[in-house]
């Protein structure tokens, strides 16, 4: 069906960048309507981090507008976050979803990132 892995994670200092990929492995006969990076902190809800659609339309998280950029290929088979001038609250474990019309969800198992000093 469809596989989604996260890779790019890890410890960066405040004020720096880190890029995400996300790859997207799937069969023909699914075809990607939008994919996002969501993020899950300790003690809060998984929130939304970014998302784009198949057409490139794209919709960010209010925290994280003007600093992270959500971006993919032509065929959904790779999704990447750039996330500049990173803060200490940009800390949490990122997951990436593929979906499909018809209410088809595929998440991976996430990504750890860390920003501090």
């Amino acid at each position: 069906q469809v596989q989604v892995v996260e890779s790019g994670g890890g410890l960066v200092q405040p004020g720096g960048s880190l890029r995400l990929t996300c790859a997207v492995s799937k069969s023909s006969r699914f075809v990607i309507s939008a994919a996002g990076w969501f993020r899950e902190a300790p003690g809060k809800q998984r929130e939304l981090v970014a998302r784009i659609t198949a057409g490139g339309s794209t919709d960010y998280g209010e925290s994280v507008k003007g600093r992270f950029t959500i971006s993919r290929d032509h065929a959904f088979s790779t999704v990447y976050l750039q996330m500049d001038r990173l803060t200490p609250e940009d800390t949490a474990v990122y997951y990436c979803k593929a979906g499909a019309a018809g209410g088809y969800n595929w998440w991976g198992q996430g990504t750890q990132v860390t920003v501090s000093s």
